[in-house]
């Protein structure tokens, strides 16, 4: 398991290849990547600015990942999340899962992109041509997350 928090931009494709590197018994990789988007809530987003609490931050998404673990057949598991100040198209978030079959992978991978949105100690304000707002959580997050509390 690994949880980067970053400012610079990643590779996806290198860091599927370095997770899933001589495994024989991975069968299926699932990923989800974030990206920012020009618009939010109907209003135009010229930008983004993502503040966190070091140590803080990366432990609760182990902990998020470590769950992930307890209910899949997950072999390994990668997230990585930028901070700092981000524009419209720049990527935000990778999660990659790894595991013997699909269903495994995707049901994880979901799982801890569902709980990053409500769990993981981020703060985002966007800039826009109004000036800046924090962004509050959303309540379909929160049902979303809310799903696998029914499971497992």
């Amino acid at each position: 398991m690994m949880v980067r928090i970053q400012t610079a931009d990643f590779d996806v494709s290198a860091e599927i290849a370095a997770l899933r590197r001589n495994n024989p018994k991975i069968g299926a990789v699932a990923s989800f990547v974030g990206v920012v988007r020009d618009v939010n809530d109907g209003g135009a987003v010229a930008g983004m600015t993502l503040e966190h609490y070091p140590g803080m931050t990366e432990k609760a998404i182990e902990e998020i990942v470590v769950q992930a673990k307890g209910r899949w057949k997950v072999i390994d598991a990668l997230v990585i999340h930028r901070v700092g100040t981000l524009k419209p198209t720049d990527q935000i978030v990778l999660v990659v899962v790894t595991s013997g079959h699909r269903g495994d992978a995707f049901a994880a991978c979901e799982f801890i992109m569902d709980y990053l949105k409500t769990r993981a100690p981020f703060w985002k304000k966007e800039q826009s041509g109004e000036g800046s707002r924090w962004v509050e959580a959303r309540a379909t997050d929160d049902i979303a997350a809310g799903r696998w509390r029914l499971k497992g």
